[in-house]
């Protein structure tokens, strides 16, 4: 569709009937050391025998009769490496959240603070194939009140479970323990997305506390059957890496947690994840999909950004 007919077609939210829900606690709030013995709970181990080329979902895979007693070893040797970095202090997590006011401005969120004074712009892109089912047209502003409706906010999050890792996987690779180095990095990943799993849940009940009486397990939570949506940058429902350079400036991740970006928007120590935190009951992921050039061209003059600088960054998702 043209941009017009899919910004027509955009998923309208009953804001008549429904009142956003206001956080329980304002401003930037930090935890600089995690106790990584709690993020175990919250660990998606079905990626972690992917990575070693195990395909089984966890637990099954560790009664696989095939793979079952290779899953068995990894899994403790994993749990061992957790130990360890507990033990020594090797490896430690961090975090870093908020949730702010917002409004929608068509595609785009206007961040405030809790004075209302602008500061800063989460440019949205909205999908532009044509739906069929009558279903909508996404964009992830469509998840936020616009200024003429009801308060509401959005919340930005960025964990790490990586400070230290490195002197970890450089000192096993001096020693040519390649497997030492790349367990380190598997288990460092688990718990990083498990970090943002619990720190998601800790919004949820808490600091935005919308879902107090939250009872899901960790399966359910792997199904995503909470209430709400954390979006990461360069996944498929904002897949633009660049809104990071926002979010960046929100939290001060850098200063408070020591994550840095390369010029390429990845984040550094690797082991991390980033993202937006949506708390409407409606708001779910979805695939932007292919974009036209009429959203380029409009998405280029709302950032005051050059159009095929743009473009090398949003490649993947333009239309031939």
């Amino acid at each position: 569709l043209d941009l017009k007919s899919a910004r027509s077609n955009a998923f309208k939210p009953d804001w008549l009937n429904y009142a956003p829900p206001q956080p329980a606690a304002e401003g930037i709030q930090v935890i600089h050391k995690q106790d990584l013995q709690e993020l175990i709970a919250f660990i998606d181990w079905t990626p972690f025998f992917i990575t070693w080329g195990l395909k089984g979902k966890f637990p099954a895979i560790l009664d696989n009769p095939t793979i079952g007693k290779h899953a068995q070893e990894l899994y403790a040797d994993a749990l061992n490496m957790i130990d360890e970095f507990i033990a020594t202090d090797s490896v430690t997590a961090a975090a870093v959240w908020a949730v702010f006011p917002a409004y929608r401005a068509d595609d785009d969120i206007q961040v405030l603070d809790n004075n209302g004074k602008p500061l800063d712009v989460i440019y949205g892109l909205r999908q532009q194939n044509r739906q069929q089912d009558e279903r909508a047209n996404y964009c992830l502003s469509d998840f936020v009140a616009s200024k003429d409706g009801p308060d509401d906010w959005v919340g930005a999050f960025a964990v790490t479970a990586s400070l230290g890792l490195d002197k970890v996987t450089d000192a096993a690779k001096a020693q040519h323990d390649d497997y030492r180095a790349i367990l380190a990095k598997a288990v460092a990943d688990r718990l990083a997305e498990a970090f943002a799993e619990m720190l998601h849940k800790k919004v949820r009940t808490e600091t935005w506390g919308y879902a107090t009486s939250e009872a899901l397990d960790n399966n359910q939570l792997i199904k995503e059957k909470y209430r709400g949506i954390r979006p990461a940058p360069g996944y498929p429902a904002c897949p633009d890496h660049t809104p990071k350079d926002a979010l960046w400036r929100l939290l001060k991740v850098e200063e408070n947690i020591g994550i840095t970006l390369t010029e390429s928007k990845a984040m550094w120590p690797s082991a991390s994840v980033s993202g937006w935190y949506f708390s409407h009951p409606q708001a779910k992921y979805f695939n932007v999909g292919k974009i036209a050039d009429d959203q380029l061209t409009d998405q280029a003059e709302r950032r005051g950004m050059d159009k095929q600088e743009l473009a090398k960054w949003l490649a993947s998702n333009l239309a031939n």
